[in-house]
C-alpha cells in the first residue's frame, strides 16, 4: 500500500454553504428576519428549563448568592458508636477532646461545632459539654448514666 492509494472509509463531505446565489437564494431557507435567521444565532434556553434540566439547582430561586446563607457553621456529625470505642467510661467529652483523640477534624486552628447523633449503643459513663445533641443522643447518654452540661 502507496501513499497515495489511501482513501477514507466515509467521503470528506462540507457543509453546504447558502445564500450564495443559486437555487437557494433571497432567505435561504430561513424565513423572513428575526434572531433565528442571523447567522450564529444562539438562543439561550429560560431559566426555567436550565433548572429542569439540572436537578442539583432545582429550589435555588432567582439569586441563590442573597438567599443562602453562607456564614452558617454546619456541625461535625459523631455517633454514639464511635464515643463507645473512641472514649473511656468517666470521660468528659467536648470539640477539644474529641479533636484530640482523632475522632473529628479541627478547622482553621479551632475546634469545630459538633453535634451528636443517636446512631448505634452507649454503655459508658460520660460527661458531654460544649456540643448540641440530638433528642435520641440526649435519652441514651442519660439513660448510660451520664450528664449533659449546656
Amino acid at each position: 500500500m502507496q501513499l497515495h492509494e489511501l482513501t477514507t472509509s466515509q467521503g470528506v463531505t462540507k457543509a453546504r454553504r447558502i445564500g450564495r446565489g443559486g437555487k437557494r437564494g433571497k432567505t435561504s431557507g430561513k424565513g423572513h428576519k428575526g434572531q433565528k435567521s442571523r447567522a450564529g444565532h444562539k438562543i439561550r434556553p429560560a431559566e426555567r428549563d436550565i433548572i429542569k434540566r439540572i436537578p442539583k439547582r432545582r429550589g435555588y430561586g432567582k439569586n441563590r448568592a442573597r438567599t443562602v446563607n453562607t456564614a452558617r457553621v454546619k456541625p461535625i456529625a459523631v455517633n454514639l458508636a464511635v464515643l463507645e470505642t473512641a472514649c473511656e467510661a468517666g470521660d468528659r467529652i467536648d470539640p477539644k477532646t474529641l479533636v484530640a483523640k482523632g475522632v473529628v477534624r479541627g478547622a482553621r486552628g479551632r475546634a469545630p461545632e459538633v453535634k451528636i447523633l443517636g446512631v448505634g449503643t452507649l454503655t459508658k459513663k460520660l460527661t458531654i459539654a460544649h456540643c448540641s445533641l440530638s433528642a435520641s443522643a440526649r435519652a441514651a447518654i442519660e439513660k448510660a448514666g451520664g450528664t449533659v452540661l449546656s
